[in-house]
């Protein structure tokens, strides 16, 4: 059996760690700004943003959490260790995601029946600076997503804030323009649409991990070929490939080799076809001589077609 481990370096997740603990740091202050200020202001969309931004803060804690958990040793209990907790986290906060735009929608319905006076001059302060810190935020998770499904839900947390920030700077615009109360509702509906839509991802993804599914844009048909096509290889079956994180694809598989063949030569040339052609450095590969099994079923087929002697000595009896 073959078996590499490169996912997770060091340096990468502690780059990771930094870059979340400084969005976690940002998005938990401005929660408490945002919030403050959609009650002063009576705003629906600033306070929408802000249950994202508290939502925000606390998936993006999760997921220090989970990246912390995911550099931890595996035990002999765990063998991979916890690798799967950034994948838990992502579909935490893909969920979180969607009961804040649920969240929204209900509240813009409400609001939508008889829509409060909104100090707009306020929202929009209040908006821009959001914006900017939503901005600062991106700017650090999109330089350490990389290939970590976790971080990436992180950053796409943000980036629908970032997106609702804009929205509440375009409804307070709206409201100190026209007076058109109706401004911050609706586009708190639209915030909920977004914040729904960057869910989707993220559920998905996590959903194909836990499910076990292939690493998207990896068929296993085509990888199950191109090993059977390889010198010595005369079959290959029970193949299943499959993701244990983020960046970290897996395959076992029963290969059989001719009975003359190398199975450790041919184990060897499958482990680096599998790594150059479709980046899979995990590999577990059970390699047998096509007639082994063949040998064993004849010589048992044998021993009980053989006829039972008896022998001339009386003091010999034969075991009934």
């Amino acid at each position: 059996m073959g078996h590499d481990h490169p996912h997770g370096g060091g340096g990468t997740r502690n780059a990771d760690q930094r870059a979340l603990g400084i969005a976690v740091g940002l998005t938990s202050l401005f929660t408490v700004a945002e919030v403050v200020g959609g009650l002063v202001t009576g705003s629906l969309a600033l306070l929408a943003d802000a249950a994202h931004m508290f939502s925000d803060s606390v998936s993006l804690g999760i997921a220090l959490v989970a990246l912390w958990l995911a550099g931890r040793p595996a035990t002999a209990q765990r063998t991979f260790g916890f690798k799967r907790a950034e994948i838990l986290a992502a579909l935490f906060n893909g969920v979180t995601l969607v009961v804040v735009s649920v969240w929204i929608f209900y509240e813009a319905y409400q609001r939508l029946q008889d829509p409060p006076q909104i100090l707009g001059g306020w929202v929009l302060a209040v908006a821009i600076i959001g914006l900017m810190v939503n901005l600062a935020a991106a700017g650090i998770l999109r330089r350490s997503q990389g290939e970590s499904l976790n971080v990436s839900a992180a950053f796409r947390h943000v980036l629908a804030d970032l997106a609702g920030s804009v929205g509440v700077i375009v409804a307070a615009l709206i409201i100190l323009l026209t007076g058109w109360r109706y401004a911050d509702p609706l586009i708190s509906v639209l915030i909920g649409l977004l914040v729904l839509a960057s869910s989707w991802s993220i559920l998905r993804d996590a959903g194909r991990i836990l499910l076990e599914a292939a690493p998207p844009g990896l068929d296993a048909g085509q990888v199950g070929r191109r090993m059977a096509a390889t010198s010595g290889v005369r079959e290959v079956h029970d193949l299943h490939v499959w993701t244990i994180t983020s960046g970290f694809p897996a395959l076992a598989a029963h290969v059989l080799v001719g009975d003359r063949d190398d199975c450790h030569g041919v184990r060897r040339q499958l482990e680096r076809l599998l790594h150059e052609e479709f980046q899979i450095h995990h590999t577990t590969l059970q390699v047998d001589h096509e007639t082994a099994g063949e040998l064993v079923e004849l010589e048992l087929a044998e021993q009980r077609e053989a006829p039972r002697t008896t022998s001339d000595d009386p003091a010999t009896t034969t075991p009934r």
